[in-house]
């Protein structure tokens, strides 16, 4: 079984920057793409951005230019920059992680964590 444990959120005001953390643990043989998503009230859940076992990076337009997106292979980590926030990055974020244990795929999400921006 694959644990996901994130950190990071918290309240900013716009134009601030908040920087959000993801460890996988457990059994894992190896790790595909590494992502992050997020929810706002009353809206879908998105892809905010996603990082491959290759470092290739992709971003939803909302925030190109603002978030970065990287990962500690070694570490099993991954993390999100995100600088200039807006009000509309205010949701929860969630850290997403899918690749192979030694039995079997896996695709496992973080609990989740709040941010919020306003002044």
């Amino acid at each position: 079984q694959v644990q996901l444990v994130e950190s990071g959120g918290g309240l900013v005001q716009p134009g601030g920057s908040l920087r959000l953390s993801c460890a996988a643990s457990g059994s894992i043989f190896a790790i595909n793409a590494m992502g992050w998503y997020r929810q706002a009230p009353g809206k879908e859940r998105e892809l905010v951005a996603i990082i491959t076992s290759s470092g290739r990076t992709n971003y939803v337009d909302s925030v190109k230019g603002r978030f970065t997106i990287s990962r500690d292979s070694a570490k099993k980590t991954v993390t999100l920059q995100m600088n200039s926030l807006k009000p509309e990055d205010t949701a929860v974020y969630s850290c997403n992680v899918n690749g192979r244990t030694y039995g079997a795929n896996f695709n496992s999400w973080g609990q989740g964590t709040q941010v919020t921006v306003s002044s």
